[in-house]
């Protein structure tokens, strides 16, 4: 996938990221915004955010986590190597409200993310051990045994499948939003032609806009101008002051603002996997045997509705999946087909 554009066209900051170098880990990075804090959207000093769609976010340190009983025949299919201390080591990258991101103490790692690794670990029988990474980080590190898995807004592609092994547990999707007096509705390439879009580099929502970019350039209309920032809060005071158009981030944080802002609203929504459809999944090493594992504590989850009740708490119940499942590259063509044949992510 290409992640080169004609400079002319690609506006930076002075907070601007570094150029990613590496097609490889460009391919392999999250979907979320890089190096993204929550500072865009943060609660200030306050412990809880009454939302304007009925959900009360805790963005405290205490966060009271739903948990789970241990599933003895589970824990006794954890593979040995992984299970022999005790924990389940968690990568997570805590940049985008309410999916990972630092509570009101500025260092607690929590979020949906969390709860959900959370509950597989207790279904596992392990001590939750949380690692917080950058987005450039995370497929080196899990390549190397520092990390068992990663849950951060990870996206099943073709790229990842080639080094890692997949537990889905939710939709995965984009969200576009602008300030709430613009009047755009994102659909596809035709809709962002000329506009400035603020979006992170590297991830998926990147390879969306470079392909749609030339979509518009084949097509003879002006490309959208790409724009980076280093954080969260660059990123939407950008967008609230003018200065860019548009931002493209996953989709609950987007929702999060438009319920918890009174500026900014959702526009457009777009499959992660744009052509095809994609979904989030927990991200291990490619063979090492724990990805079916997770996948299983996930269905237990779901069965005895603490994974309902999780996604509820974050107000994400609409990228609730009915089963987890197992991604590797021997399975990814198959389950792509019938994700798009079925719409599983929507």
């Amino acid at each position: 996938m290409a992640l080169l554009t004609n400079p002319a066209r690609r506006v930076r900051t002075l907070a601007a990221l570094p150029a990613v170098v590496l097609l490889g880990t460009a391919a392999l990075a999250g979907c979320a915004d890089p190096g993204a804090t929550a500072a865009g959207s943060a609660t200030g000093g306050a412990q809880t955010t009454a939302a304007r769609n009925g959900v009360v976010y805790n963005t405290a340190p205490d966060q009271q986590r739903i948990r789970a009983e241990k599933d003895a025949a589970l824990a006794a299919k954890v593979p040995e190597l992984i299970g022999k201390d005790g924990k389940l080591t968690v990568a997570t990258t805590a940049g985008s409200i309410p999916l990972s991101f630092h509570a009101t103490d500025d260092k607690t790692p929590i979020g949906v993310e969390l709860d959900l690794a959370q509950l597989v670990a207790d279904k596992l029988g392990l001590e939750l051990d949380v690692q917080i990474t950058s987005w450039e980080n995370w497929p080196l590190k899990t390549q190397s045994g520092d990390f068992e898995a990663v849950f951060s807004n990870v996206g099943v592609n073709k790229d990842r499948v080639k080094l890692f092994d997949f537990a889905t547990y939710r939709a995965a999707y984009m969200g576009f939003e602008a300030k709430k007096s613009a009047t755009y509705d994102i659909k596809g390439a035709d809709d962002i032609s000329g506009l400035k879009v603020s979006v992170g580099s590297g991830t998926n929502q990147e390879k969306i806009l470079l392909a749609w970019n030339k979509e518009l350039e084949e097509k003879g209309k002006a490309p959208a101008t790409l724009q980076y920032y280093s954080s969260d809060a660059d990123t939407i005071l950008a967008l609230s002051s003018g200065r860019t158009d548009l931002n493209i981030a996953p989709y609950p944080s987007t929702v999060y603002r438009e319920n918890t802002r009174d500026d900014l609203k959702v526009v457009g929504k777009v499959n992660a996997g744009w052509p095809s459809e994609t979904l989030v999944a927990a991200t291990t090493l490619r063979g090492n045997g724990l990805a079916p594992v997770l996948g299983d504590a996930v269905n237990s989850a779901i069965k005895d509705g603490s994974y309902a009740k999780v996604l509820e708490r974050w107000g994400l119940t609409e990228e609730a999946l009915p089963e987890s499942k197992t991604i590797t590259e021997e399975t990814f063509a198959a389950a792509q087909a019938s994700a798009t044949r079925t719409g599983a992510a929507k």
